[in-house]
Formats: structure tokens, sequence, C-alpha cells
């Protein structure tokens, strides 16, 4: 035990030593000596890892000692006290350690004994801590922690199967064992030993090595997609390696770079190699020049692999899709692909059936080498003879070299095998041992070529038969015959006498090999049945060449006399027996299946067929295709009405809905519909065997109508015949593609029934499911190839479902293809994105087909998009089209869309015929000339196909300038068909450089197919014309599209198209979007730029009114350079202001995203707007600083008289002030009377002058005579009829004088279809409202008059008149600026003499008698002035100057908060909430008012919004308040700042506020003036009152401003809103030259007005003049119909619609982007339609049937679309 304080126990003492000394003394005096014997014998008892007990000799004595054990080791030390006698058990201690034991007796005293030593070693521990890592199929490591202790090695022992593998021993913590065996478990114990020899009891793990199969894929990093399968969506995604040249550097490379190039259909797919591995045994910089020794010594391969086992890895790694996907380009490679895989782990295989059943393949017997015919079919169906070669034990020759050989002629050899002359072919295998590969020799029908005249498929097994017996077995029952290569003949002969053996055997052996010789080969002969043909031996003398001869000919004698053939997919019978795998087993496989097999089965006859099965797409879709393009090009109208004949149209289209929703849905479609329901995996091999059955059926159609063409062609009487079956042949197509159009069309038939009807609702679900399969990599149509139309809604629908499924990766890149039919455009996509674009033969492309392809994590970011969609469109100049009257309408339809879609266009060219290359250039030109104009900017690549020669490029610069000659003329062809003549060369359309803008590919087969292999220059330039196209989208500067916003390029693209007139037809909400961002954003600009120049001139204006006063701020005292100093300061923050929003402009259009590339082509126009303003404020501005000066200027002689005037009156009052002091008992009414004496008497001593008057009817005449002095003489006789003075006394009324003007006026209505007079006093009543809009506010200052007001008045009628869309005369002209002229004088005048009044110094100083008065009577009382006088300067001076700065300033702030409404944001979104406001109101006089009286009713409802916003006071008290705090602020700096003046009086400490705040506030002179004289106020006493009196002042105008009506408000504010948002909206004033809609384009320099909706032209008055009743007619359909008008524009001659703009070239009236888009104004009409006729006194319009179905609710709808109202 341990010691512990307190009393000590000691141990009894040997009575022997008692008696020892016992002579000496008694026992006290011993037991105090300094002796103490030691410890008794000390025996280990028990040694533990952490524990050791000793134990003692046992003692008699009875003396006590206390036992001292102490123990040590290197790093540990203890003591442990006890006084036990028999034992002590030490604890703590640490395993496998020596440690040293010291023990003592010690006395009562203290005294010790001798020590006594003895070392122990503690036992070791296992080894913790253990495991495994690093584990191959051949080793593995060991680690473990390093044990406690003092361990001097560890001992690790493998053992297998309780036999001893490998013993090891080591001084570290690990070990690593090699040469283990695959798939074995293996138990691992590690022992610790001790210096002493100790060993510790064993750790033990059991671990098992990987098979070859794991090894391989950890090698090559597929593990995680063993049992997650590869989809093709992994391998087709793109990703950073997709499009760089990264080398392979790593064993993790390796497969990925196989499948990238197999992709890509690349021959040197299985040349891989890891770079590292190369560059290590080629390292140059080792080594000397002269040392040659590296020469002599072959490459190390030990870490290359074998591409079969890559190959192998992949397959087992991959889905069944993926798996078909690489067999067929591996047979389009001419590769040998899998027959039987094996499983190496299991020791199965697997038949791949399913892997191959995508295989077609085309080749000519001898039969059909005559007629030039082929057979085409699916090679696992092909009734060809399967030769297989299999290899017994080892064998010097290489089977696979020699099959090369065999299947390859003497012009071009290939390797369909791997054999160990190729790049990793002679690493061992490590997986791939069983695999059975499989290839075909086709006959291509030239005897010179071909090498085996009849079809022939070649197995070939890897590996010794002895091992795989069931693949040998699954050979010799299916082949025709066995040729089996060995080197030693002493073999089991019971392989080859199976009873299921079917096939020849053949026996190949090589003389070489010393086991081979005549006795033995006759032996084998014997036992096996062979006859001396079925052994082929390779001498020594036998050259290679006449071997593989020999060869050749005996596989020819089997070919052409095969004892079986059988096609593979009648194997899998006998895999079955065999136990072998069929992949077409899994139950997903079967089911999708039985679907597909349950719908095709039934085709007999593929017309009737379709015509049962599918009938919605049939001829009703054709005839609705029919109908709609003709909706939009009216070609048919004749002399129709032409709403009329639309309502027509949609009622037959109504019709056939009808037609087809009286179908039930097909047994085939139900199917087919629910077949794609299920679950994804089953789906998609529903859908795989639908297109192969539909393949079948149509390649066994296609055949037979072949042949019968042939056969009718020989005889030139059967023409009509012949014609039929062309017909035939281009209709005999049935795909997949025309079940997801019936899918469509039973969607969309679905939607004209109402949306309760249980039909409709039980179809809802089939867009979302075209969108996922959309994602599972199945093609979208977008175009129907067979009607050429598009189902908008159909297709609008399943973009808007995989917009949801996605969202919000839902950015996509698009690449389109063009060119002409079977040029290779779908084989090019194929090879260049992996897809599976149809190309089968006689399958061209009809249409435009759709396909999504995902981009990486890692570069979606980069690339700014989720996926790419690529786009396949059928071929331009078709056959089937060509007889056509409209063939070039068609391709330029379709190449107008996919242009429009994408983001980069390829145009593939074939070189060999040039007259069809100039036709497609024509094609594409256009196109890209209409997208240029629309806003779009798609990028072009040409490619060239056929273009073999390495020096193409240099070779054909000739070419590439002679197609940019061809381009830039066919570019100003089309530029001329669009009338956009402006664009000369290609270069004008689109950025293009010859050099970079043109690919030329080569060939695509490298021989003569059947067996020719994909060029591999052909892959190589596409895998770089890919790199360049991604790269070119990486560098795109817009941003990409989402998903919705495709939508609506699908839907706008396709509705302008349709129309004959692509460019003024072309309506796009993105385009609307983009073009409302931008007007939002420059109208936001504009009114900064105004707000800043109202703040400048406010203040500015401020300054002039204090200029020359005690407030003035300026050290000039000259009035006119003072001016010219305002002026410069204007004019520089003009500049400032203008350069801001041009600045702003340029940033706007630098962005990438909002889509403003789109607009980019009103960029110039919002410049010169931006100018435009910047003229138009600095002439106000300049006009305003002219006015206020001269007005200023005008006062100063006043202000002197006034100034003047009042010290008169001061020193008047202080001589009587002195007087009456002599008289102290004078009362107040006594001094009162004595004032009125005094003021009476200084009145006629003053002499009184006004103020300058100005004959205002006399300046005003001057200047409107001087405005149309340029009209000539007959203008100023006009004027001189009558004096200004007799005109606008009463309304404006125009009437024409005379009877001539009657007659002219009769015949022009006759002509016009309207009433000029009426036409003339509309504009009249707009000009005059305007101008008197502009006087209210001139006379609201309540300021002099000046001539820059009058300039300004006859500006506006100048710039009306100019803008009015009627035809004026000069008589017109002049007599309503003289009734505005005259109106304006009157007001002048009436404000002059107001002003004249208000400045008049005699009522100036009766106005301030009374305060004079009172004045007096306190300065003669000596009464205390300072509050008084501190509330006169309040209320008279500061307080007028804060109300009129806060009106000031409130108008702009609240037209700023009213511009925060979208309603105001731009003319646009501004008509739209006009027209909204009305749909609600339902009031047909504000119809009418709207439509009348536009400016005057747009004008009463802003008033009506402002106030309506406004109606809470507390909306404007926020403004009020923070002016009114900003002014108090202001003033009280102020006098803080004049205290510390320190001035001396009174006047002079005013006089410091009234500087300080010259700039800011108003301060009126004479109040100023009054308030100075008679004042005898102490300046700190006053100081003190003012303060009060200012916070005072504070309450009492905020609780004024509170009281006072926002209507009150509004005619005090300087700024007025309504008339800032009136200029916002009404824009330029432009109307529809037809129905009188307003302009809504932004900017007040736009090139082009347009209009969102236009309306029936009756709602204008519009009538027939037989029938008196309102026309219907709307100019969004007239401009597309083949009808005319005539109007004072066309000199009374008719014009066609269509080229309307010969006449208004500034007006842009696209038809209506849909039907839908004018129902508003149509409801309208149909719903007021007699009210209209009242009003207009006319008969009422014959209103289209379809009209009056139209709902409110139709209506609302057709608002938001047409308006982009969310």
């Amino acid at each position: 035990m341990d010691n512990t304080e307190g009393e000590e126990d000691f141990s009894d003492v040997p009575d022997s030593l008692l008696e020892l000394y016992s002579d000496e003394g008694d026992s006290s005096a011993l037991l105090q000596a300094d002796y103490v014997p030691p410890p008794p014998e000390v025996t280990v008892l028990h040694v533990g890892s952490e524990t050791v007990s000793l134990e003692f000799e046992s003692s008699s004595s009875s003396v006590k000692y206390k036992l001292h054990v102490d123990y040590s080791c290197n790093t540990q030390r203890g003591r442990v006290d006890t006084d036990h006698r028999d034992s002590v058990e030490i604890k703590g201690l640490k395993p496998g350690t020596e440690y040293t034991f010291n023990i003592k007796r010690i006395s009562e005293n203290g005294t010790e004994s001798k020590v006594t030593s003895l070392s122990v070693f503690t036992e070791p521990v296992p080894p913790t801590g253990i495991k495994v890592s690093n584990v191959t199929s051949e080793s593995m490591s060991l680690q473990w922690d390093p044990p406690a202790g003092e361990v001097e090695s560890c001992t690790v022992t493998c053992c297998s199967g309780g036999e001893t593998v490998e013993e090891m021993t080591t001084n570290t913590n690990s070990v690593t064992f090699s040469s283990l065996k695959p798939g074995v478990s293996y138990s691992l114990h590690v022992s610790a030993q001790l210096r002493n020899g100790t060993t510790s009891p064993p750790a033990s793990i059991t671990v098992k090595t990987k098979n070859d199969l794991e090894s391989l894929l950890e090698d090559l990093g597929l593990t995680p997609y063993y049992r997650e399968k590869l989809t093709l969506s992994k391998i087709l995604e793109i990703d950073e390696k997709t499009i760089t040249d990264v080398p392979v550097k790593s064993k993790s490379d390796l497969p990925w770079y196989f499948l990238k190039k197999l992709m890509m259909v690349n021959v040197t797919a299985r040349n891989m190699k890891c770079t590292s591995a190369f560059e290590s045994t080629y390292d140059d910089s080792s080594g000397s020049e002269l040392d040659f020794s590296d020469l002599l010594v072959s490459p190390k391969t030990g870490d290359t692999l074998n591409p079969l086992d890559i190959i192998t890895a992949l397959f087992l790694c991959s889905d069944a899709f993926v798996q078909q996907e690489m067999t067929l380009k591996m047979s389009m490679c001419q590769f040998s692909v899998p027959l039987l895989l094996p499983k190496c782990d299991t020791e199965q295989c697997t038949l791949m059936l399913w892997a191959m059943r995508d295989i077609v393949k085309k080749y000519r017997p001898p039969a059909l080498s005559q007629s030039k015919g082929f057979i085409e079919e699916r090679i696992v169906d092909s009734q060809v003879p399967m030769i297989s070669f299999v290899r017994l034990g080892n064998c010097s020759l290489s089977k696979s070299e020699i099959l090369n050989k065999l299947l390859s002629n003497s012009q071009q050899y290939h390797d369909t095998f791997v054999d160990h002359n190729m790049e990793g072919g002679d690493s061992p295998k490590r997986i791939s041992n069983g695999l059975t590969e499989i290839t075909w020799y086709l006959p291509g029908g030239n005897t010179d070529i071909d090498l085996f005249n009849q079809p022939v498929a070649v197995a070939n097994l890897h590996g010794d038969i002895a091992s795989f017996e069931t693949q040998y077995s699954f050979l010799c029952q299916t082949s025709a015959a066995v040729f089996v290569f060995f080197d030693n003949l002493e073999f089991d002969c019971k392989l080859f006498t199976n009873q299921n053996q079917k096939a020849q055997i053949f026996l190949v052996g090589n003389i070489e090999s010393k086991n081979v010789t005549s006795n033995a080969l006759k032996s084998v002969a014997t036992k096996l049945g062979l006859r001396k043909n079925n052994i082929i031996i390779k001498t020594e003398e036998t050259k290679n060449a006449d071997f593989i001869k020999r060869f050749r000919k005996t596989v020819c004698d089997v070919v052409e006399k095969p004892q079986m053939k059988m096609p593979i997919a009648n194997m899998v019978d006998i895999a079955h027996e065999l136990g072998i795998l069929v992949d077409e087993d899994s139950p997903e496989c079967q089911a999708g299946k039985k679907s597909a097999d349950g719908i095709t089965k039934e085709i007999q006859n593929l017309f009737q067929y379709k015509d049962e099965q599918l009938p919605l797409q049939g001829q009703t879709w054709k005839e609705l295709t029919r109908l709609e393009k003709e909706e939009f090009r009216l070609k048919k109208v004749g002399s129709k009405n032409v709403e009329m004949y639309k309502s027509d149209l949609e009622q037959q289209k109504e019709e056939l809905r009808k037609k087809q929703n009286s179908y039930d849905m097909s047994p085939a479609m139900t199917c087919f519909i629910n077949a794609i329901s299920r679950p994804g995996i089953e789906r998609c091999y529903f859908l795989k065997w639908m297109r192969m059955n539909l393949d079948n059926v149509s390649r066994l159609k296609l055949s037979a109508l072949r042949e019968l063409y042939k056969e009718k062609c020989k005889d030139s009487a059967n023409k009509e015949e012949v014609k039929e079956i062309d017909r035939q042949l281009s209709n005999s197509s049935l795909g997949t593609e025309h079940f997801f159009r019936e899918m469509g069309q039973i969607y969309e038939a679905s939607l004209s029934l109402p949306q309760t009807d249980p039909s409709r609702q039980q179809l809802q679900h089939l867009p979302k499911l075209c969108a996922q399969l959309l994602l599972d990599r199945f093609p979208l149509e977008l175009v129907d190839g067979d009607a050429s139309n598009i189902p908008l809604r159909w297709v609008s629908e399943v973009l808007t479902q995989l917009n949801h499924l996605v969202s919000p990766k839902n950015k996509i890149r698009v690449v389109t293809v063009l060119g002409v039919q079977s040029t290779g455009k779908s084989t090019l996509l194929n090879t260049m994105f992996g897809v599976q674009f149809a190309v089968s033969s006689g399958r061209c492309t009809r249409g435009a087909f759709m396909l999504l392809i995902r981009l990486n994590e890692d570069i979606k970011r980069e690339f700014g998009c989720d996926f790419m969609v690529i786009i396949d469109t059928e071929g331009l100049k078709s056959p089937e089209l060509a007889q056509l009257d409209n063939s070039y309408e068609h391709d330029n339809e379709l190449a107008t869309f996919v242009v429009g879609l994408s983001d980069i266009t390829i145009i593939n060219i074939a070189m060999e015929n040039s007259t069809e290359m100039k036709d497609i250039l024509q094609i594409v030109v256009h196109a890209f000339l209409r997208m240029k104009e629309v806003g779009k900017k798609p990028k072009c690549q040409f490619v060239h196909q056929n273009v073999s020669d390495v020096s193409a490029h240099e070779k054909n610069l000739r070419d590439r300038k002679l197609i940019l000659e061809q381009l830039n003329e066919m570019t100003q062809a089309a530029a001329k068909m669009e009338t956009r003549e402006e664009n000369k060369s290609f270069t004008d359309v689109m950025e293009y450089s010859p050099d970079t803008g043109n690919c030329y590919v080569p060939g695509l087969w490298n021989g003569n197919p059947p067996m020719a292999p994909v060029n591999v220059g052909y892959s190589q330039t596409l895998y770089d014309l890919k790199k360049n196209i991604i790269q070119q989208l990486r560098e795109c500067v817009s941003s990409a599209d989402d998903l919705l916003q495709f939508k609506e390029w699908v839907t706008s693209l396709w509705n302008a198209v349709k129309h004959e007139n692509f460019i003024f037809s072309f309506r796009n909400s993105l385009v609307a979007e983009a073009y409302m961002k931008l007007c939002t954003e420059f109208n936001g600009w504009e009114w900064e730029f105004k707000k800043a120049m109202y703040s400048w001139i406010s203040n500015a204006e401020t300054k002039i009114s204090n200029f020359g006063t005690v407030a003035a701020q300026s050290e000039i005292s000259d009035m006119e350079e003072f001016l010219t100093q305002l002026k410069r300061k204007a004019t520089t923050e003009l500049s400032k202001w203008e350069n801001k929003l041009l600045d702003n402009l340029e940033e706007y259009f630098k962005q990438t995203d909002g889509h403003v590339y789109l607009v980019e082509g009103y960029k110039e126009e919002f410049k010169n707007s931006a100018r435009n303003i910047r003229r138009e404020l600095e002439n106000s501005v300049i006009n305003q600083l002219i006015a206020a000066v001269d007005i200023k200027r005008g006062l100063k002689e006043v202000d002197k008289i006034k100034e003047n005037h009042t010290k008169e009156i001061e020193k008047a009052v202080s001589g009587l002030i002195a007087d009456c002091t002599k008289n102290v008992q004078m009362t107040d009414e006594v001094l009162n009377e004595e004032f009125d004496e005094m003021w009476s008497e200084t009145l006629k001593k003053m002499s009184f002058s006004e103020l300058k008057r100005t004959d205002v009817f006399t300046d005003v005449s001057h200047y409107l005579r001087e405005n149309v002095s340029y009209k000539g003489s007959h203008a100023c006789e006009l004027l001189n009829k009558k004096p200004l003075q007799e005109f606008g006394l009463a309304a404006f009324k125009y009437k024409p004088e005379g009877l001539l003007k009657d007659i002219t006026h009769t015949v022009m209505h006759w002509f016009k279809g309207q009433d000029l007079i009426k036409a003339r006093q509309k504009v009249a009543d707009n000009i005059i409202a305007a101008c008197q809009d502009s006087i209210t506010e001139k006379t609201k200052r309540k300021t002099n008059y000046h001539n820059t007001y009058i300039q300004e008045i006859l500006r506006i009628i100048d710039d009306m008149l100019n803008k009015a869309d009627v035809d004026t005369d000069i008589e017109f002209d002049l007599s309503l600026k003289q009734h505005i002229c005259a109106v304006a004088a009157r007001n002048f005048q009436r404000m002059q003499e107001d002003f004249m009044q208000a400045n008049d110094p005699k009522i100036l100083l009766d106005k301030n008698k009374e305060k004079f008065c009172a004045d007096f009577n306190d300065l003669f009382h000596k009464r205390d002035q300072c509050q008084k006088k501190a509330e006169e300067f309040t209320e008279q001076c500061l307080k007028p100057a804060v109300e009129d700065f806060v009106y000031r300033s409130l108008g702009t702030n609240i037209t700023d908060e009213m511009m925060k409404s979208k309603a105001f944001g731009t003319r646009t979104s501004f008509q739209g909430s006009v027209l909204m406001d009305l749909l609600s109101k339902e009031d047909f006089n504000s119809y009418l008012s709207c439509i009348c009286n536009y400016e005057d009713y747009v004008k009463t409802w802003i008033l009506g919004q402002t106030k309506k916003h406004f109606s809470d006071a507390s909306k404007t008290s926020g403004y009020e308040e923070a002016h009114l705090k900003w002014s108090i602020k202001n003033i009280k700096d102020a006098m803080k700042k004049a205290k510390s003046e320190k001035s001396a009086d009174l006047k002079t400490f005013v006089e410091h506020i009234c500087k300080e705040l010259g700039d800011k506030l108003v301060i009126s002179q004479d109040a100023l003036g009054a308030f100075m004289i008679l004042n005898n106020a102490d300046r700190e006493q006053f100081a003190d009152w003012l303060t009060e009196s200012v916070e005072k002042m504070e309450e009492t105008l905020k609780k004024k401003f509170e009281c006072t009506t926002f209507e009150i408000k509004l005619e005090n504010l300087r700024v007025n809103p309504q008339t800032e948002l009136f200029n916002r909206v009404v824009g330029c004033g432009k109307q529809c030259p037809f129905c009188k809609v307003p302009c809504e384009a932004g900017g007040d320099k736009h090139k082009d007005h347009f209009a969102s909706l236009h309306r029936p032209e009756g709602l204008g008055n519009s009538r027939w003049d037989s029938s008196k009743k309102l026309v219907t007619d709307m100019c969004t359909s007239l401009v597309i119909s083949d009808l005319r008008f005539r109007c004072s524009a066309t000199n009374k001659e008719w014009h066609p619609y269509k080229t309307y703009r010969e006449i208004f070239p500034d007006w842009h009236i696209p038809p209506d982007g849909s039907l839908e888009a004018s129902n508003f104004w149509k409801y309208v009409m149909n719903k007021y339609n007699r009210d209209f006729a009242k009003a207009y006194k006319a008969e009422p319009a014959d209103i289209p049937e379809t009209w009056g179905k139209i709902t409110k609710q139709q209506a609302e709808t057709s608002l938001k679309n047409s308006f982009n109202m969310s």
C-alpha cells in the first residue's frame, strides 16, 4: 500500500535478530540501534501487462518494519509502502517494459536496510489499430499502431486455408504482402516480440484480396459505376475533358478517353496509353547521346492495360443503353463488339443481344449486283453464318492478328480485333479472358474488292477454351464452323465430341511447335473424325500471305455452303440451356418489348394504320395548318370583309378541332401513352423497342416500294403510277415521332374543350411526360415535318413543364444545323455530340427536332448555362418539296425559325453542287438578315463536307473568297426582298471571317462501305469543330436564355414566319420586355436630369431674386455679368447631366443579361433623345434665367423708390416722436391723430412713379408676325385683316371660309373617309389645351410678363402642328395661332397688371400704414419690441419664404412618387394601365372620351390617379415635413452664424441671417424693408425671441400643410406633376394613320412609331360610305391582306395595305402576334357597337360571330399579353 500521513505501521522484527544482540543490552535499546536487517527473499508471484505481484518469504519476528518498494523504468518511477508481510502488487505499469524493483526495510526510527533488487519485464500486449490498405488482387498492406513497451520486432503471419502463406518479421509498424492470389481470404496475425524474447498474443484480421475485376475497376476509377451504372446522360454531358486535349496521365483517365473518342466514332479510340508511362519509357534526357544500350531493350509494358480489359470493364459498368450505344459506335468503327461478356467475379457470361439490337447493316450480295439493289437489316436478325475462332492451350499463332488479316484486303488493312501488335495488345488480360467478340464481313457487290461473296459473322473467343467451356459450347452450337488454334495436340478430346455440337471443327496449328507431328495429327483427326481439309498447318516455309490466302479459302468454302445459319436473336434458347445470361431478359426490357410489340404487330398497311390509329395528324391537322397560315396571310380574302373572313377561318378551325375531339383515342395511342407513363427505365426500353420495330416496318415497306418504283420507271407510260409510288415513298415513314405528334394533337384538341371537361383534365399530364423524356435524351419534334407546322400550345406546355422539372437550373445554349437534304447533318450532330438523331436509310429528317445535353457542374458557371440544346432539321431543297410552288418559302420559314432559336448555326454544305450551295446560301443569308433586324445575333459556322485534302484550308482560299462573294451577293438580294437595302455585305449582317468561319470535313467513310470504318479525319475534324463551337458559346457576350424565354422565341418566331413579311410581322415578348426595361431606365435617367435642372433653376431664380439685396451672396454687382455667369454654370450643369445620361446608356448596353442585345438597334435613337432632352432643357433654362433677370432688372428702379419712401416715412415718424414727447399726457387716440396727419403730409411730398409697362398685345403681335413671316406675304395679309384683340374672345371653332373651301372639304371628305374639319378641330383643341397649360403655369408664378413666354407658346404650337397627322393649311395655322396668342396676351396682360399692383410703391406704403403706426406708438411709449419684431420677421419674411420653398420642391416629389408606379414606367405600360382601367369601369362614355379626346382623357386620368394616390394626406406630409425641417435647420444655422458675427445692432444681425439664406430662400424685400424701420429691439433679446418664433412657425406650417387639401397644393406647385407625367407618357403624339391609336415608342427621337394594340377602325368613326355602318377592319389584319386604301397621303390613289410603309415609312404596324391579341378591342366594339354608332351618328357595325364569344376575361388576358402586364 502507498504511504499515507499519520502513524506508520512496522513489520515484526525476527526473534533471532533480537537474540543476537541480547547480550549487549535490553530489547528496547536494540530497537533503537542503527542496523535493520535486509528484506526477506523476494519471489515474482505474477507478471501481467500492467501489474507485477511480488511475494516475500514469511518471517516469525515480532519486530515490525515497513517495507518500501521503489520501481522504475526509462519512462516511469514509483514507490509502494506496505506492511503486508507476504506480498505486494504494483499496478499502473506499462506493458512490455523492463522494470527494476528496489526493496528495503525501514524501522520505526527511519533506519533503512540494505536494498534488495530484481528486474522484471511486464507482459507485452497484442498490437492495436490494425488495418489493411491498398488491397489489390495480388497484394495488400498492413499497418498497426506501434506496440507499447520495449518491442524489438513484430512478426506478421499471412495464412490461408489453415496454412501459412508467408511470415515476415519487421521492426516497423507496417508490411506489404505480394504475390497473393486474387479473390482469396487471408488471415493476418501480428505479434510483438520483446528484447527478452517474449512474444505477445497475436492481433488478427481477415482480408480478402480483390478479384481481378475489382482491382481493375479500382485502377480505372470505375468502382462507383459497378453498381450504379454509367448512363448516357453522364457520358454525353459536356465537361472540361470534352473540349480539351489533356493527355491521359493516369489509368483512371483511360475509360473516359476511350468513351470520348468512341462517342465521336474515332477509330483510334482503342489506342490507349498513359502519357506518363510512355514518357518514362522514352526519356531523352536520361543517358548520354552515345549510349545506345536502351535502344536494344524493349519498352516496359507492365503498367499498360490491355484495351480489351478496359472495354470489358466499361461494358460491365454501363447500363443497357450505354452498352447499346457503345456497341453501335464500335460497329461503325469496324471494331469487333462483345457477343458474350464475361463477369469474372461470378464466372458467368452474358449474351449481349440488346447491345447489338441497334446495329443496322447494308450490304449487296452477288444476287443483287446487277440491279444495284441492297439488303438492309438489323444484324441480330440477319440470317448469316457465324464462323468462330478459339484457342486451346497456349498458341504461338496470334489468332486476333490472323483474323485481322483475314478480314482486310490488300488495299486497306484494319484492326477489327485487338491483337498483340496494337497499343497495349500484348499486355496480360486481367478480366477479358472469356470475352467473345463478334464482327461481320459484308460484301459490297464488287468482286474485285470483296473478300467473301456472302455475308459472314466472325466470332473470336479470348482465352483457353479449356477454361471457358460454356462459351465454347455456345459457339459450337451456334456456329457454322469453329476454328481451333493449338500448339499442343495432347488435349482432352471430350471438348470436341459434345453431342450438341453442330459446327464443323477446324484445327489450326503451327509447325514451329515441336508437339505438332504427322502422327499426332493423324491420331487426333481419327478421334475427332476430321478430314484433311479440316486441318490447317502453318509450316516454316509457308509465307504469311499464303497462309492467310489458304485460310481465307477455307473460310470461303464454309461460308458458301454453311451447315447452319442462325441469327443472333435466335441464339437465346441455346444461351439459356447453357446457363448464359441474356441482357434482354431483364423485366423492364421484356415489359418494354411487350408493349412495343403490342402496338407494332398490328401494322399491316402503313397508310391505313396511320389513318386508323393516328387520325388527328392526318388531313385534319394539315387543314388546320392551312387555315392557320391563311389567318396570318389572308391570301384568299379577295374583296371580303377582312374581320368577317378571319372569323370564318376561326369557325372552320373550331369545327376541325371538334372533329378531332370526336375521335376516341385509338388503341395504339392508348397503349403508347400507358407505356411512356411507366417508370423511367421501362419507358426508355419501350421507346427503343418502338423505334426499332417501326424502323423495321418502314424498311420493309421502303424496300418493296423501291423495287416497284424501279419496275414502273422502265416504262414511260407509267407516269401517274410512278408519281403515286413517289408520293408513297415520301410518306411511308413511320416513327415514334408520329406517335408523339398524335399525342400533341390530342392535347391541343383537348384545349378547345371546357376546362372542367373530364376528357381535357385526363390529358393534362401529357406535356410533363414528354418533358421527362427530353431529360432522358429523347428528342422533341419542334416542327412537324409532314404538315410544316408547329403545335405551339403543345410545344409551349412541354417546355414549360421541362422548366418546372429543372428550375432553377434552366439556362440553355442552342446549336442548330442547316443544310441540303442527305448531306449528313444528322450524322454530323451524332458524331459531334454522341446523340442519336435518326439516320436510317430512307428516313431523312423531316421538320426539326430538339435534344438536351447536360453540362457538367464544373463548367456551368463558366458557360452561364445548364444545358445545350441541339436542333436537327430537315434538309433544305428537299426533292419531296421541290415540286411545290412554295418550296423556297418553306425552306425560308424553317431556316429563319431555327436560326432565330440558335446561338450558333452550323451551315452544312456539300461541295459537289455549286448551284445547290448558292441556293442554300441565299436561304441562310435571308434568315440571318431577318435575325439582325429583330435584334438576334446568332453566330454561324460553315461546314464543307467531303473535302479530304490535308491542305484543304489553304487550297480552298479561293473557294472561301468565292463563298464570301456569293454571301455578299445573297445579302444584297435578301436585303432587297426585306427592304433593308442598307445591308450591302454579309459582314453587315453578322460577324464573319472567311478564315475562321469555315471548316473542311473529309468524307465519312475511310474506304468503300459496307466494310469501311469511319474516317479518323472525319471524327477528328468534327471534334475540332465541336471545340470551336463550344468555345464560341463560352465567349458569348449575351446571357443564355432560360427555357421559358426559349419557349417565347419558339412562339414569336413561328408566328412571324407564318407571315409573308417576317421582319414587319415579328413580335416577341422578350424583345418587348427588353425594350420596356430600356424605356423604363431611360425615363428614370431623363427624370433625374430634369429634376436636377428644376432644382438648379429654382436655386438660380432664388439667387436672382435676392440679387442686389442684403441677402445677395454673389460678389458681382452687375446684373448682366451675373446672368452670363449663371448661363455658363447652366451649360456646365447641363453638359454634366447629358454626359451622365449618355454614359448610363453606354453602360446599359454593356450588360450581358436582360436580353439587352435584342434592343441594341435602338441605342442611337435613345442617344439622340438624350441630346434632344439637353437641347430642350437648355432652351427652357436659359429662357427662365433671361426672364427672371429681366424682371428683376425692371424692379430695380421701383425697389429704389420704395427704399427712399421707407426712409422718408422713418424720418417723419422720428420727427413726430420728438415732437410728441414734449407732451407726455398724449393719449393713444391723440397719437393716432397726430400720426395720420403726419402720414398725409409726408405722402403729399412724395412723388410716385409706376413700373414700366409692356403693351402685351403689341409684343405678342410682334412675335406672332415674326413667327409666320417665313410663310410669305399671304400670311401677312391675313394677319393684317383683324387686330389680335378681336381673337380669342370665344372658343375656337374651325370653319373653312367661302364656298370653294366648303367644296374642297366635301371632296376631301369623300376621298379620305373622314371629316377634315373635325380632324383639324381635334388638332386645334389639343394644341389649345397644351398652350393653356403653359399659360397657366406661367401666370401661377405671379411674376411680370416676359417675351420669352409668348415665344415658348408659339414653339409649342409649331411643334404640335408638325407632329399632327392631319393636313393643315396656312389659314388654319394662322387662325389657330391668332386665337391662342390673343388668349395668352389677355392672360399675360392680367398677370402684368397684378404684378404692377403688387409692386406699386403707394399701395405698398398704404398696406404698411397700420404697422408703422403701431411701431410709432411702441416707440413713443418706449415699449419692448423684441418679441413683436421677432414674430413680425418670422411671419412676414421667413414664413412666406419657407412656404414658397416647400411648394417649389413638392412638385418633383409628387412626380417622383407617381413615376414609381408601373403605369408611368413607359408609354406602353401606361397605355396598358389606361385600357385596363377602362375595362374595369365598363363605362361607354369613358371609352368614347378616351378614343375621341385621348389627350384630354389622359390628362384627366393622370390627375385622377395622382389625387387617388395622394388622397391620404400622409403621402405628402413626409415630403413637406422634410423640406420644412431642411428650411428650419438652415434658418437656425443662419441665426447661429449671425450670432457668432457679434453684430453691433439688430439690422446687421438680420442682414447676416438673410445673407446666409440668400441661395436657399427668397425673402421678400418689401417685408424686410418694412421690418427694418422703426425698430428699437435689443439684438440679444430679439435673437432669443426669434428662435422661439421660428419653432412656432414650424408647428404652424406643419398644421397648415396638414389642413390644406391636395387640390390646393397642386395649384401652388412650381412643377406640375400632371404636366410632367403627361409629357412622359404621351410621347411623340403621333397616331396610327389607320386606327389612330397613339404611338408608344420610347425616347423623343425614335425612327419608327409603333403601338402594342391597334383597334377596329370603326371605333375611330370610320364607316362604309354606302351603308354608313361602322368598319370592323383592323389595320393589323389589313397590312397582311391584299386590300388597298387611299387618302391624301396617297394623292387619292389606291395603294396596297401590304406596302403601307411606302406611304407611312415611319410607322411600324406588325400583324397581331397572336390571333387573340386584339380581343380587347373586339370585345369593346361588340359590347358597345350600338352606343358607338349612336355617338358617331352611324349605323352599327356587322360584328363577326367570333367576336361575340369573347369574354371579359379573354379581353383582359389579351391586354396583359399585349402590354406584358403581370
